[in-house]
């Protein structure tokens, strides 16, 4: 039997839903949810029931916000973080 060489997957990302994300990092879902309209993480999706689904790289933005909460106030972590006031989902 000979292998396609070159044939090429696209390797769609894995999306994680709120519960998810609360499950593996020690934030709420009501945290989650507030972090989001606050603008300091983004959903990059939406199910098509109209939940937010989140990339990996928020596991690495929420470690980010825990650390400076250790000295910083939410207000400061978004200037720092560079977070868009103009883009915050404020619905």
């Amino acid at each position: 039997m000979q292998m396609m060489r070159d044939v090429k997957f696209k390797v769609p990302a894995k999306l994680f839903r709120i519960g998810e994300i609360v499950q593996h990092t020690p934030f709420t879902r009501q945290t989650i949810h507030n972090y989001t309209t606050m603008g300091l993480i983004q959903e990059s999706d939406w199910t098509q029931g109209g939940h937010r689904l989140y990339d990996e790289t928020v596991f690495e933005r929420l470690w980010q916000i825990q650390e400076l909460r250790k000295t910083k106030t939410l207000s400061e972590i978004r200037e720092l973080l560079g977070c868009d006031v103009e883009s915050m989902n404020l619905a």
